[in-house]
């Protein structure tokens, strides 16, 4: 069984994938372009992609052979799931229990970042503008006692709920459905625009849908604290990045810290240029334990396949 392998991956998984499939393998972090993916699967069976790789009608139709695409990530927007299914091709994701906890603790990175200006104060330091301790320079926030909001309250977001709560922060959320768990231990429900007025830090971890684009834009930035944090170590789309720039322009609120971006892998150069706002390159589950989880769950579902099984974690 040929199968085609987009990205370089761990190394751990890559050669699981050699001991049990013909494997045509990217070794390079650069993308591949739309054409040279298309040309790769034309004859594969299954494919192996990042979150990164857009794999669209036109893309499926070019895999004349293809049956199994195994996507490396928990998430799957990135893949047009129902015209796969119209193809007859299986998608399958790859969720891990430590993803959640990786991206949960980026997550709270972020909000200590944003809360202490560490990544403007070590830009300074760099420059060599630090000139010995001073009473007023880069003057950041505690975060006890502050209150943390959480849109979207699943496994990422009880997780990061848990490290706040450690931290003595106030935790206010709002989901689709309750959580009676996570609220037995503090953790209060309200609704989304109470959420949204009420937080020091505001932090979204809903999965990504056509109806929640641009779910946080200027009508929401104008709702929250001027002295508030919008954080996003979700999906880009969600937020309309160019309110957001604008909100951080105008004092709407006082920082950001972002993980992901409305066009990634390209961020706007408003963005860039502003020294409010913390930006990392979607590092959310970029740990070694996270990235092995995955690779070894791309690996079941590809070999649940080829024994003529149904995949553990087909979603379409």
């Amino acid at each position: 069984m040929r199968i085609v392998v987009t990205s370089r991956i761990p190394e751990e998984i890559i050669k699981a994938l050699e001991e049990n499939f013909d494997v045509d393998y990217h070794n390079s972090n650069t993308p591949l372009k739309k054409e040279e993916i298309m040309d790769k699967i034309k004859d594969a069976e299954g494919l192996v992609c990042p979150l990164s790789d857009k794999i669209d009608k036109e893309i499926i139709d070019g895999g004349e052979t293809l049956k199994i695409i195994a996507n490396y990530g928990a998430g799957f927007d990135n893949i047009d799931i129902e015209y796969a299914k119209e193809k007859g091709i299986v998608v399958t994701n790859a969720p891990a229990p430590s993803s959640a906890v990786s991206t949960a603790e980026l997550a709270f990175a972020l909000i200590l970042s944003a809360s202490r200006k560490l990544s403007q104060a070590e830009k300074n330091l760099r420059k060599g503008e630090f000139l010995g301790w001073r009473p007023t320079y880069f003057l950041g926030n505690q975060i006890k006692g502050k209150t943390l909001g959480i849109i979207g309250m699943g496994n990422i977001g009880k997780t990061l709920a848990k490290r706040a709560l450690a931290f003595e922060m106030n935790v206010i959320y709002y989901s689709r459905n309750r959580k009676e768990d996570i609220e037995a231990e503090g953790v209060v429900y309200k609704e989304k625009e109470d959420v949204i007025k009420e937080s020091d830090f505001l932090s979204i971890h809903t999965v990504f849908a056509p109806e929640l684009h641009h779910m946080i834009g200027k009508e929401e930035f104008d709702k929250m604290k001027s002295s508030a944090y919008f954080i996003n170590a979700a999906r880009g789309p969600l937020m309309n990045e160019s309110e957001l720039v604008e909100a951080l322009k105008e004092g709407a609120i006082q920082g950001a810290a972002l993980d992901v971006y409305e066009f990634e892998p390209k961020v706007s150069k408003e963005l860039l240029e502003l020294d409010n706002v913390t930006l990392i390159p979607h590092l959310g589950n970029a740990t070694v334990e996270a990235r092995m989880e995955m690779g070894r769950a791309c690996v079941d579902n590809l070999l649940d396949y080829k024994n003529g099984e149904t995949p553990r974690n087909k979603v379409n």
